[in-house]
Parts: structure tokens; sequence; C-alpha cells
């Protein structure tokens, strides 16, 4: 009994076998026509192929480069007052320091921080989306493309609360990635993500959607896409495909307790992250609508104190005084079950469809209101938030040494012009001229500072010096930038 079941277990396997190489059972082992091993197993097994898919997108996808500028920072002295017999022990015992001419203070180079990240063309002329931080904070983006070609990026514009940016890179008639329409987005559709994980480019895994709208702690304005296709470091920014070849998300995020993936990864719907970009591109900032109010979610016990079957809307638990909401003639404890005639579920679908709305737009909102409904008109003020930026920070160190940035709100109402340096770089000519982080560049040349372009222009301009004015502590004086013979060169 025992040989019988071990024969037809070496039959199967030999079956196998056969199959698998491409021959037949029968007569003299001649080979069969099959189409390739991929496509049969495919079609045996049910499931979906995916080197069409491959095939026709994956030159649109990029492998992104970021570096952070070398900097350097003081330190005292490490041995600073240590008694000279002490010191002549540690030269005895062959210590490698110069004490003797080492200063007090002196100063160690950090070392460069580099960054991996994925994205994809959406313009033939090298418009790029990927995500905020994979680019934020960088001093240079390199896009590599899947022919081998490399070229430095400019970050059109960034935003933090979605983790949307728009890069450019200066080429033309690049494969552009076909958008699909994440609204249309199943649970158990087939998806691909393609990207550079760990480095490793135009890598692809697939995976099913999982959820949508998925609600993550933190995030206030993205309803995720959940699949299961394997994101790993580095595939952060890159496409999710669905069948059709279309893009249907960002790959943001994963959860881990490695670090590694764990079965889950997020996306951020296309849709959204297509509206972001035209605002990037059209505004240079994000605008977001916000009504003045402390809202929190209903529970069984909320609802059924105030009467309700169920537990939906979002509760007012506070009311900003003089905000929108107080004007429209919100109260404490109203429950906002409708806002711009879609349903408010729970907290977070009021405070997205709030967000979208732009500000200074009047929109119907309807609370319940002692058991009772009560539409009312409230037009959203715009969200102050530092979390949109567009050119912000523009990297200028081959020519100046600086990173700046436009003036905030309160800086507006002391001066009208100017722009803030963020970092001064070292060794550079504006720290050789005296310029410091927290400068606010009021003019440049005899003329008022409006942009980054006018700075630019001036500083490519200059010959050996450059006159500025300058505000520094809410005291203004004027400076010159002495540049190098080296900075020169590198302007032309």
């Amino acid at each position: 009994m025992i040989n019988k079941i071990v024969n037809k277990k070496v039959l199967a396997a030999a079956m196998v076998v056969a199959l698998t190489a491409g021959f037949s059972l029968s007569g003299n082992l001649e080979p069969v026509s099959i189409k390739s091993a991929h496509a049969q197993s495919a079609t045996i097994a049910g499931l979906p192929d995916f080197t069409k898919l491959v095939e026709q997108n994956g030159k649109t996808v990029v492998s992104i480069e970021v570096t952070k500028t070398t900097k350097t920072r003081s330190s005292g002295h490490p041995f600073g007052g240590m008694p000279k017999d002490q010191l002549d022990q540690l030269r005895k015992f062959g210590f490698p320091m110069p004490f003797g001419q080492m200063p007090r203070d002196f100063e160690k180079k950090m070392p460069k921080r580099k960054g991996q990240g994925s994205g994809f063309i959406i313009s033939s002329d090298g418009l790029i989306l990927t995500n905020h931080h994979v680019v934020s904070d960088a001093d240079e983006v390199v896009v590599h493309l899947t022919d081998k070609r490399e070229f430095k990026a400019k970050v059109l514009g960034s935003d933090e609360n979605t983790d949307v940016a728009v890069i450019k890179i200066d080429a033309k008639d690049l494969p552009v990635a076909k958008l699909g329409d994440s609204s249309k987005v199943k649970v158990g559709e087939w998806v691909a993500a393609i990207g550079a994980p760990f480095g490793l480019e135009n890598t692809v895994t697939q995976g099913i959607v999982s959820a949508m709208s998925r609600n993550l702690p933190d995030d206030q304005f993205v309803p995720f896409i959940q699949s299961d296709a394997a994101v790993n470091p580095g595939n952060s920014g890159g496409p999710l495909f669905n069948m059709a070849g279309e893009v249907i998300g960002i790959n943001s995020q994963i959860f881990s307790t490695s670090g590694g993936y764990m079965g889950m990864s997020f996306s951020i719907p296309i849709n959204l992250a297509v509206q972001i970009k035209d605002q990037l591109i059209k505004d240079g900032k994000v605008s977001r609508g916000r009504i003045g109010v402390m809202i929190q979610g209903m529970t069984p016990e909320l609802a059924k104190s105030f009467g309700l079957d169920k537990p939906n809307g979002a509760l007012i638990a506070q009311v900003e005084k003089d905000g929108p909401a107080a004007k429209a003639g919100l109260e404490e404890g109203d429950i906002v079950i409708e806002y711009a005639g879609k349903p408010v579920v729970e907290v977070r679908d009021l405070t997205r469809a709030v967000a979208d709305t732009k500000p200074g737009t009047s929109s119907k909102i309807k609370v319940l209101r002692d058991g009772k409904e009560i539409v009312l008109q409230i037009s959203p003020e715009e969200l102050k938030s530092s979390g949109s930026t567009a050119k912000t920070e523009i990297k200028e160190k081959t020519k100046l040494g600086v990173t700046v940035r436009p003036l905030n709100d309160e800086e507006k109402k002391k001066t009208s012009n100017g722009l803030v340096i963020t970092e001064v770089f070292p060794d550079s000519t504006a720290e050789e001229s005296g310029l410091m982080a927290g400068d606010i560049i009021i003019r440049v040349g005899g003329k008022n500072l409006k942009n980054f372009d006018e700075l630019k222009k001036a500083v490519a301009d200059a010959k050996e010096s450059l006159p500025i004015l300058i505000e520094r502590k809410g005291q203004r004086t004027f400076m010159v930038l002495k540049f190098k013979q080296e900075s020169k060169d590198q302007k032309k």
C-alpha cells in the first residue's frame, strides 16, 4: 500500500517536471509549444497577468534621490580643562590627538544625509508627482529615469498635510502615466505598485485593495486606499496601478512594527493628489477652509443621551468667538449631520469637507439641535497652516549660500516685502558677509526684493560686491555681499 502511494507521487512529480520542462509524456518526449511559463500558470490559476501593465507603464516611474547639505557644528574641546599630567598619560598610550595645537572650540563635520523615494511622470515635459516627505528639506533632488538618464529636479510645491509634492525636470517627450479615477476603486480589485524599495529601481509588487477611505491617526485630510501590495522604504511617492494601467494612488505609508512591509500599505487617492497638484501649480499653496469649532465623534452613549438611534454626526464641543461658526449661528451641543449636501457620519467627514471648501464660499450646514434639524449658511475662512509650501525654502548654495522663504502673515505686518533667511551654509558668500539665519533681506542692489527670482537675478548679475538692506531683530542695516572668485566662476 505504501509503495502504491509512493509510485503515484513519483508519477505525479514526473508529470509536473515534464510539463514544466515543455515536453510531452508520449512517445519520444518531443517538445510542445507553449506561450510562456508565466502566462500558462496565470491562465491555469485564474490569476491576473501584470506583464503588459509593467511594459506599458514601467517607464513612467522614476527613482528620486535627495541630499541634505553637509553642515558643521561647533563643539567644545573634548579634553578641555583636563590637567596636563593626565594629558601626558594619554600621549604615552599613543592617543592620536594633537592636544597642544587643538583650539578650545572646533567644528565637527556632519555627514551628508541622503534619501531615496519614487515618483511618476504626469506630463511629457517633466512634471512628476511624489510624496512631500520624500523631497522635504532636500537641498538637491535628482531624478533617475529607466533609460539611465539623470536630471536635477526643482520642487514646484509641497503639501505636508496630504503628503503630496510636485517636482519638475527639464526634459521633453517623456512617457506619461495615465491617471485613473480613485472614486471608482473597489475593495478586492487587483493592484500593482511600482517603485524603488531600498533603491532597487522599477520593482513591481502586486496585491488587492484591502479597504477604502481608511483613516489613520493624525491624518485628517486623506482617505487612504489600503492594499496588501508590498511597499517598503523607497517606494514612497510611487504609483499604485489598477489592472487598466491607470494610477489610482500614490504610495505613502505602511503599518509596521519592524520598519518593513507587514501586509498593509496606504496610498493617497489620485483624485485628491490631482486637486493638491493643481493648487500648488496655480496658487503656490493649498488653501483650506476652517469654521472655528472643536468637534468630537459620537459614541453610542452620547447618541443615546441626545436621543439618537445611531452614533452618527460630529458633535460641536466648542465654538470659537467671532469665527465663521459663531457668525453662522452654530452652538455648542449642535450635532452636524450634513455639510454642503453630503452626510456627515463621523468627524473626519466634516473636517475634510470643510477643508475642501474654498475660503469665503458659502455652504449649507445641517445640524441637530434639541432633536430638531436646522439648516444654516456658513462661509469658512482660510486655515492658517505651515503644512503647505511652494518654493518656501529655495536653495542657492553655489551662488549665495542661503536657504530662504517668503514672509509669513505676522512678518508681513511689519514689512511688505522681503525674504527670510532660514539657513546660512558654511564657507559661503553669505556667511563671510555676515548674514545670519532669521535675517530678512529687504533690498538688493537698491531695489525692493519681492521674490526669489529677483534675488537670484541680482546675485547672478553681481560682480565683486552687492549692497543689500536687511532687517535683524527689528533693526534695519545695510550690508555688502562680497563674492569670492570661485563663486563668480560658478555663476557663469
